[in-house]
Parts: C-alpha cells; sequence; structure tokens
C-alpha cells in the first residue's frame, strides 16, 4: 500500500507531468471516483493551470492558478502514469487529466479505492492530519501529547493520521523494530525516552525507503528488517519473527528484542 514515500514519490511524478500546464479535461472512469469527484467539480478545475504539486500525509495536492486545489488519495494500489492523449488507455485507469499540451497523465488504481476531491480557493483543505514526520512539528513531545490518553496499543495510534501524517502499517512496524519496541505496548506507557528514539526510527525508515529515492518499489521488499518475515530470524537477534493482527492490520515483530 502506498505510504508517505511512495505518496512523495507520486507527487514528484504528478509534479513533472503537469506544473504549468492548463487542464483540458478531467475524466473519471469509475464510480468511486466519480463520486469523491463530480462531473461539476472536475468542470470547475478545468481550463486553470497547475501551478504546483506538494504531499500532505497520504495526499497530493494539485493547487491551480485561481488558488483551487485538487486533492489525490492513492487508496491501496493508486499510482501516476504519465503519456499523451492518443496512446492506448492505460490499464486500471480511474481518472485521466488532460493538458493543453496533449499530455495526459492517468491515475491507475486495480482496486479502485483511490479518491479524488476538488477544493475551492479558501477552502480549509485537510485540517484534521497530524504534524509530518520529517518535520520539526514532529518530536517526542508532539507524541507524548497525542499518546496521552491512548491506552491501546502504540502501533495502532501511529497510524491515526491525527497523531503523525502519512505513517502507514508498513513503516509503523519497520520503526517500532528499530526502536525496539513492542507494537502491543500501550501508547500512554512510552516514556520521553522511548519516544524520542521512535521518533528518530521513523524518520529513519521514512528516509530510507527505496521510493524516497526514485528507485524501484519493489525492490523495497528485500530490504524490509521486520515486515513480512514471519518465521524468518531477527536481523538483530537471530529471534523468528512474529505476527500478529492489530486493528484487521498484519504486525510484525520480533518477541525477543521489542520490549513493552
Amino acid at each position: 500500500m502506498p505510504e508517505l514515500p511512495e505518496v512523495e514519490l507520486g507527487a514528484r511524478l504528478l509534479r513533472e507531468a503537469s506544473a504549468g500546464r492548463a487542464i483540458t479535461a478531467i475524466t473519471t472512469r469509475h464510480p468511486v471516483y466519480a463520486r469523491s469527484l463530480p462531473p461539476a467539480d472536475a468542470a470547475r478545475a478545468t481550463g486553470h493551470t497547475i501551478v504546483d504539486v506538494t504531499r500532505r500525509g497520504k495526499h497530493q495536492l494539485a493547487t491551480l492558478d485561481d488558488g483551487g486545489v485538487l486533492e489525490f488519495h492513492f487508496g491501496m494500489t493508486g499510482e501516476w502514469i504519465a503519456g499523451r492523449q492518443n496512446s492506448p488507455a492505460e490499464a486500471f485507469a480511474r481518472l485521466t487529466i488532460d493538458f493543453s499540451d496533449g499530455s495526459r497523465i492517468t491515475l491507475a488504481d486495480s482496486r479502485a479505492l483511490g479518491t479524488a476531491r476538488y477544493h475551492a480557493a479558501g477552502t480549509p483543505v485537510l485540517a484534521g492530519l497530524g504534524p509530518e514526520p520529517l518535520s520539526p512539528e514532529f518530536s517526542a513531545a508532539s507524541l507524548g501529547e497525542s499518546f496521552r490518553r491512548r491506552r491501546g496499543p502504540v502501533k495502532v495510534a501511529l497510524l491515526d493520521q491525527s497523531v503523525v501524517a502519512g505513517l502507514g502499517n508498513i513503516y509503523a512496524a519497520e520503526a517500532l523494530w528499530l526502536a525496539k519496541i513492542d507494537p502491543r505496548t500501550s501508547a500512554a506507557a512510552l516514556g520521553p525516552v522511548r519516544r524520542a528514539r521512535l521518533v528518530q526510527a521513523i524518520r529513519h525508515v521514512l528516509k530510507r525507503a527505496p521510493a524516497a529515492h526514485y528507485t524501484d518499489r519493489e525492490r523495497g521488499t528485500r530490504e524490509w528488517r521486520v515486515y513480512d518475515r514471519e518465521g524468518k530470524p531477527c536481523r538483530r537477534c537471530g529471534s523468528r519473527i512474529a505476527r500478529l493482527v492489530q486493528a484487521t492490520r498484519s504486525t510484525y515483530y520480533c518477541p525477543h528484542c521489542q520490549r513493552r
């Protein structure tokens, strides 16, 4: 599933394919996308130029020359594919944006779990998201404030986008392994030292992610330290990696060197 590094890569690709280009048509090609971006909203963005593309959490924000914003979320399987308007249709094309120079960018999404939305100029966008994990605002103190009343597992708390924006299942498991914290530990029980260690671990795994360096995203599956390695030896202590289900998601951890 696309997480912060993969979404950042998507934002870069969208920026390269669209910045400075005038939109001539936005076409939704699946009912899910048509519900989140109705034809009337697509028409409001058409005719405008994309002046910049940024990322906020797991969302990509294309700012238009009138101050409006197109917001995209990849869901589980979304990705951008740049091409030309006269090229054959991409497999699993759910939304296309055509530009005045004849280029086109397609949002392909095999499971159709993504979304696209239009926000008029001056409308708040994603106001409920937490701090970006690579920003100075994300710290042991901010994590402590978010965790203060959370008695549930720290792994589940980390997936709440109001706690930290952009972190997902894979990198949460990787960061907890690196910080030597058991994913079942109560979030509220983490003291300042372990919170500081967790913040550094989150930053480390996100910066290390293959997608953060424009490399083949599939290569990452061979580099995980704990994710998807059930039954394999821990890369730190040699014990067998275990798996449990938390909030319907698989969590991988080392029962020996990740402590509560």
